[in-house]
């Protein structure tokens, strides 16, 4: 047992106190945890694009501690979690593994029915209740994850143990967008050695996308994007090919068949752009062409294709997670990078102190570089 378990720890967060403001440093409480609940160190954090929509969204949950591609050290445990000690290293993930319901059962799924994504629930499942508080009044939590914090709460099933020896300031990064990508390619898209793979978005989840490509052998990756600046940084990940979609006045899926010699094996999708949603699945060759979507989509947006690009043996699939289930499947991904199956370093443009987590918002709003790496300690 830590020293600290059962005392409410105080500690600096980065707090949004409203939409689009910058974050402020300052001092809050974080209480114990509850039953089924942990308390982590945070030693290292990312900033996700999920993160930039939700602060600069109106959403009425200010304030409020964002953060969930992190890294960090078991400090106490909750009654009732008996698959981690205090010290082990973890990745706190935004959607978890109860390992009991119907999803969690299955071989095929990771959609938790207890601890899916919540976007809109700002306390723990346990209590209803907030675990961190300034000055008495309640901070709303985020995804369940928060680390903008030095220390935070996380639902146990919602934190996966990973090796001790893997860099923390590196691993930190396949609690969310990394693995998103990666997955999509290699558990659900599946190409084979010497394939052809068609990646539409090459952001941080397209690149890894790519690089899941890359890592299966497939022999030719096209990267499609509206920024030919992307080009050059994503053949760092395998890419071989490119298209532009702003300079063609004809669909995509048309540009890439001609490409192609009919299309594509594979395709994966991730801007939640819903043309490209279409060009992904239209993009794929007939007869065993597998087009896998990954970004999401307005709300409103329609899917519309003619049935006989269905009928003629193309195969569309939509992914979660890269179909990973946290605590059983991230372990593994840790051990890719650890084995320098999967190359992590090239993902990392920036690195900050925890004091300047601001910039990191700066540099995704102006869309220079990847992943920008916090250091809580520095």
């Amino acid at each position: 047992m830590s020293s600290t378990a059962g005392l409410i720890l105080t500690c600096k967060a980065a707090v949004a106190w409203e939409a689009g403001k910058p974050l402020i440093i300052q001092d809050v409480e974080v209480a114990p945890p509850k039953t089924m609940e942990v308390r982590i160190k945070i030693k290292y954090t990312s900033l996700c694009r999920t993160d930039l929509y939700f602060w600069e969204s109106k959403t009425p949950l200010f304030p409020r501690i964002f953060g969930h591609e992190a890294a960090g050290v078991v400090e106490s445990l909750g009654e009732g979690v008996s698959d981690l000690e205090v010290g082990d290293h973890v990745l706190p993930v935004f959607t978890g593994e109860c390992g009991d319901c119907r999803h969690c059962r299955s071989d095929v799924s990771n959609m938790c029915d207890l601890l899916r994504i919540n976007s809109v629930r700002g306390v723990m499942l346990a209590d209803g209740q907030s675990r961190f508080s300034i000055n008495g009044e309640p901070v709303n939590h985020f995804l369940g994850t928060s680390t903008f914090s030095e220390y935070t709460v996380v639902h146990s099933g919602c934190v996966a143990k990973i090796n001790p020896l893997a860099p923390l300031d590196k691993v930190c990064i396949l609690s969310c967008g990394v693995s998103t990508g990666l997955g999509a390619t290699l558990n659900v898209a599946k190409p084979e050695r010497g394939s052809s793979v068609a990646v539409f978005g090459l952001g941080a989840v397209g690149l890894a996308a790519a690089e899941g490509a890359r890592i299966a052998g497939a022999s030719r990756i096209i990267g499609v994007d509206r920024s030919s600046k992307r080009f050059e940084e994503a053949k760092k990940f395998g890419v071989t090919d490119f298209v532009n979609t702003s300079e063609h006045d004809r669909p995509i899926q048309e540009v890439i068949a001609e490409m192609t010699n009919g299309g594509v094996d594979r395709s994966v999708e991730c801007t939640g752009n819903i043309d490209n949603m279409i060009s992904a699945f239209e993009c794929v060759h007939d007869g065993w062409g597998v087009a896998v979507l990954v970004g999401v989509p307005s709300k409103d947006a329609v899917f519309m294709t003619k049935p006989i690009n269905v009928l003629n043996e193309r195969t569309l699939k939509g992914t979660f997670f890269g179909n990973y289930k946290p605590r059983t499947d991230l372990p593994s991904v840790v051990d890719m990078y650890m084995n320098k199956q999967l190359e992590l370093e090239k993902f990392i443009t920036h690195r900050i102190p925890f004091s300047e987590i601001n910039k990191a918002f700066e540099y995704m709003v102006k869309g220079e570089g990847l992943r920008c790496i916090i250091s809580m300690e520095d």
